[in-house]
């Protein structure tokens, strides 16, 4: 890391917390669930999440045309307001799209962009550096969090590439979707002070945080929003045993959010709950009977049934 480390991180956002990675509810017949979209987001704030990802890929938002994308943006940060960041999921593998629609979310009021690495694409190191600096260079001083999940895209965005793209002051954070936690550590202690590491699997937020996370975008959090944020502050106050007690908690459900490709676990369960959901889009498919009996007895464990 240069020396010049503590000047680049006051240029940086200080994120931190849980940011939740809003599903996108539609009616029975398909369309975007505006009503419902409010609804959710009223509940993630009443129940004091950090941030807001709409339109991320718990957000459907391959599936979603661009009138809805941006729709989908605009309502939450309408309805979010001051009281959480609203953080865009804008990026495809198409560097150019994704320039633009990071400026997009810019000018519907987003705080940020969540810009995943070049899915199907595999671009090398040097590749990943190109994107992100066209997207930075085209939409300068607009914070992004990069998305490193290689279990979608089939690309590893390696610490040391990371530290590359530190020396673009826009990229504000991380969020972390390897399971590696090896990596997400090498991340987190090396570079966390200036641009955080947010954990992208609720399994292992815990375990992420006691090696420096900085907090988690999260999928559990649209099913138990208050309870996410109660561990989040247990961890933050050194309270390691109420942290611990709740990820024990918790635990399956996090886990058995992705018994199959998610959104599709998270919506059945909102469902489940009397909350907006609605269906998911094609390509996806609903869920198998026995895995709507998993995720039935982890509610019932957890007394939500």
């Amino acid at each position: 890391m240069s020396d010049d480390s503590s000047a680049r991180a006051r240029r940086r956002v200080p994120w931190r917390g849980v940011f939740t990675a809003l599903v996108t509810p539609f009616t029975e017949d398909g369309s975007l669930d505006e009503d419902g979209l409010r609804r959710l987001v009223r509940r993630q704030v009443d129940a004091g999440v950090h941030g807001l990802v709409p339109c991320g890929t718990t957000g459907e938002s391959p599936a979603l045309n661009p009138d809805e994308w941006s729709r989908v943006i605009e309502l939450t940060v309408e309805v979010a307001g001051d009281s959480a960041w609203v953080v865009a999921g804008a990026g495809t593998n198409n560097t150019a799209l994704s320039a633009a629609r990071v400026a997009r979310a810019r000018e519907l009021g987003a705080d940020g962009a969540l810009v995943i690495t070049p899915y199907y694409n595999k671009p090398t190191p040097d590749g990943l550096v190109r994107h992100f600096t066209h997207i930075t260079q085209a939409v300068p001083e607009f914070p992004i969090i990069v998305y490193n999940v290689p279990g979608r895209t089939g690309v590893n965005l390696t610490p040391r590439t990371f530290s590359r793209l530190l020396d673009l002051p826009e990229v504000a954070a991380l969020k972390e979707a390897s399971g590696d936690l090896t990596q997400v550590w090498e991340c987190a202690r090396r570079y966390g002070l200036i641009a955080p590491v947010f954990s992208g699997e609720d399994a292992i937020n815990l375990p992420v945080w006691e090696i420096g996370g900085h907090g988690a975008v999260s999928v559990l959090s649209n099913i138990v929003p208050d309870l996410v944020v109660e561990q989040f502050n247990a961890h933050e106050s050194d309270n390691s045993e109420a942290a611990l007690e709740l990820h024990d908690r918790f635990r399956s459900l996090a886990k058995n959010l992705f018994v199959e490709t998610s959104p599709a676990p998270a919506k059945f369960v909102l469902l489940r709950l009397g909350l907006p959901a609605g269906p998911v889009r094609m390509p996806l498919a609903p869920l198998r009977r026995e895995s709507e009996a998993v995720l039935e007895a982890d509610l019932r464990e957890l007394g939500l049934l």
